[in-house]
């Protein structure tokens, strides 16, 4: 099958992964960095386990870089390939000496993704090991046995798509592999993916800080019980002549419902959005997060600020959740950058009926004609170091005529990457709505 990109791959590896056999020890997910991680984070987001790096250089032979005599991992593991050893006529003062080179990367990279946050301790534990995809699988071999030699008791090797050869040649390391897809021919791992961008350092040191809950998840909530929830699955929706895909979540007893809408590229996987969902949930409120683009529209830039488009499909969504049985109450809109503009341009209409809008570091300048029409209650909520931004909302604060707030979350910047940046926005944004949809409940009449 063909992933539309490492989120995509990373919620179909979750399900097989879901399904193997573990052990009855804990479980600690390993990404193989870079583009390993954001994969590893949906497998670790689905079993709830705890999420880190496995660092690895393999060590080349001298004259033949390619072929690996051995591997290093932190904390002075190294594994050596005596076969190789011995073929190559090399002894343990040449390994030594490459290994002093590699271990200096090695650090640096270690230092660079986790900070001063120490390794996951592996001994006695399932070490699931997950990369974008195998090849030839040199570098998921050396994983494998820097994995073991920390003192896993259990290596699990997990990916979206092998070749064939790697499937059979990595048996020998692992004691159980995992794949979605193994096709027939495989040329490269690129190919299964429509968007196979390069996964950079940033991205690989967001998603194991969110996973660590060091800022994002500092306090965040546990996932509601399968008790609490009304209905918790992806949806297709009709808007025009496509159909967007979303993630409807209805816990028990909601109170309204909040419909997420992206911006600048983002989607219903981004980590961020489901934060703050994940915060509304627990709060009562059911969320939808969808995606008002489709794959081959993302391709076009000029789709994102197409603010009229997005705030159409907004108020397709918004009409195909008011026909669902198990939702109920009020409708409010979450905008963040662009999907900010649509979420207040939808706002507007007259037949929308919304509750209540919150904009999160969005771009309100954008539906400006339309902001004096908006009547929900709105919240602007900007980072106190996204300056530019700030200004353009305290610019659209002025000419809106609804109940309305600017607050200012002190040294955050755009993308509330700073620690409890995130939490105190989804803080915002429930009691928000909780409040805004408590308002417009039926007074009852008196006795």
């Amino acid at each position: 099958m063909r992933f539309r990109d490492r989120v995509d791959a990373g919620r179909h590896l979750a399900e097989v992964v879901q399904r193997a056999d573990l052990g009855d020890g804990d479980v600690v997910v390993l990404g193989l960095p870079r583009g390993g991680v954001p994969v590893a984070f949906e497998v670790a987001q689905a079993l709830g386990a705890p999420l880190d790096v496995i660092v690895v250089r393999k060590l080349g032979v001298p004259f033949q870089p390619e072929l690996a005599m051995g591997a290093i991992g932190e904390e002075g593991v190294r594994v050596v390939n005596e076969e190789v050893l011995r073929s190559s006529a090399l002894d343990m003062d040449d390994i030594e000496a490459v290994e002093r080179r590699e271990r200096v990367e090695l650090e640096r990279r270690a230092r660079e993704y986790r900070g001063d946050r120490p390794r996951l301790e592996l001994s006695g534990r399932c070490a699931v090991i997950v990369d974008d995809g195998i090849a030839t699988g040199s570098t998921a071999r050396a994983a494998c046995q820097v994995a073991r030699a920390h003192g896993a008791a259990r290596v699990v090797l997990a990916v979206p798509v092998a070749s064939r050869l790697a499937v059979l040649g990595l048996r020998d390391v692992c004691d159980e592999m995992l794949c979605v897809d193994v096709p027939e021919p495989f040329y490269a791992v690129g190919e299964w993916y429509r968007d196979f961008s390069q996964t950079t350092d940033e991205q690989v040191v967001e998603r194991l800080r969110l996973a660590a809950g060091r800022d994002l998840h500092q306090a965040a909530p546990d996932p509601p019980d399968d008790d609490a929830l009304g209905r918790d699955e992806e949806v297709g929706i009709p808007a025009g002549d496509v159909t967007l895909t979303g993630r409807l979540t209805v816990p028990a007893r909601a109170i309204g419902t909040v419909i997420f809408a992206h911006g600048s590229g983002s989607s219903r996987h981004s980590p961020r959005n489901r934060y703050v969902a994940n915060v509304l949930n627990q709060g009562g409120l059911a969320t939808l997060l969808i995606d008002l683009l489709t794959v081959e529209e993302e391709l076009d830039r000029s789709h994102v600020f197409d603010v009229r488009m997005l705030a159409d499909r907004l108020g397709d969504a918004t009409r195909w959740a008011r026909r669902q049985p198990q939702v109920h109450g009020a409708i409010g809109f979450f905008g963040a950058s662009t999907g900010a503009a649509a979420a207040l341009w939808a706002a507007a209409q007259p037949d929308c009926d919304v509750t209540a809008v919150v904009s999160r570091g969005g771009r309100p300048d954008l539906a400006g004609p339309l902001l004096p029409a908006v009547t929900a209650p709105t919240l602007l909520i900007v980072g106190g170091c996204d300056e530019v931004v700030l200004e353009l909302n305290r610019e659209a604060q002025a000419a809106l005529r609804c109940v309305n707030h600017l607050t200012i979350v002190p040294g955050a910047t755009h993308l509330f990457e700073e620690p409890g940046a995130l939490e105190s926005v989804a803080e915002l944004a429930r009691d928000w709505f909780v409040r805004s949809f408590r308002q417009a409940l039926p007074t009852p009449p008196r006795p």
